[in-house]
């Protein structure tokens, strides 16, 4: 199996003086439902933010989608990213914007023609159940419904990798039913690789995953 996440040596920091991840290995397979967790402060976020390009490694190599990220040139980051999708905590929606204009950002990016790109976001606010909702603005949803919308977004552009970060830490349970069930559907059956940092592993989800825990500076998996 394909690796789409390989990290050798990697060391993450945000200044000289502390480093937040240390000199770890790991990969991870593509096609994988992996969960990595970890105590406030641990560098789970600090982890996902550099699978995406945010955060530059420190030291050692991290490979995403057969790109090296360390010393990545900003064309080749912009392709990565146009073939994963991220899950905020904070939403990160265009409050301008409509949910539906919100949806069809990465197909806007990506290229796509706009009748495909309207039949897709449609597709996606029913499986959201948001369709009925396609002229709001966030801020005028719950934040259950701003997270829906999120997700939708993530999954517009059929990304080989997502990226989520505390999905279902603030939502309500029907809501945070329907982002395991958009997650693990998702990696069933369109084989895309599913990372999710979170403080808790859902009881109800039926796919096989992996679990990493990140511990003073170091990643193990857990079995």
């Amino acid at each position: 199996m394909d690796k789409v996440i390989i990290a050798k040596n990697l060391s993450l920091s945000y200044s000289s003086s502390e480093t937040i991840i240390n000199q770890v290995d790991f990969s991870i397979s593509s096609g994988s439902f992996v969960f990595i967790t970890g105590a406030s402060g641990s560098g789970k976020s600090t982890l996902l933010k550099s699978l995406y390009g945010a955060l530059k490694p420190k030291q050692g190599s991290l490979i995403v989608g057969g790109v090296e990220l360390k010393g990545v040139s900003k064309s080749k980051l912009n392709f990565l990213r146009r073939h994963i999708g991220i899950v905020f905590q904070d939403y990160k929606l265009v409050k301008e914007w409509s949910i539906e204009k919100n949806i069809m950002l990465p197909l806007i990016i990506n290229g796509y023609v706009k009748s495909i790109a309207q039949n897709q976001v449609e597709n996606l606010l029913k499986h959201v159940r948001l369709n009925h909702q396609a002229g709001k603005c966030p801020l005028e949803l719950s934040g259950g419904e701003q997270q829906r919308v999120a997700m939708a977004r993530a999954l517009a552009h059929n990304p080989i990798l997502i990226l989520a970060d505390e999905p279902t830490g603030n939502l309500d349970d029907y809501s945070s039913q329907l982002i395991w069930n958009l997650l693990e559907g998702a990696n069933e059956q369109l084989n895309t690789t599913v990372i999710v940092v979170t403080h808790k592993i859902p009881h109800s989800l039926k796919v096989d995953y992996k679990h990493f825990n990140i511990e003073y500076g170091s990643i193990r998996e857990v079995n």
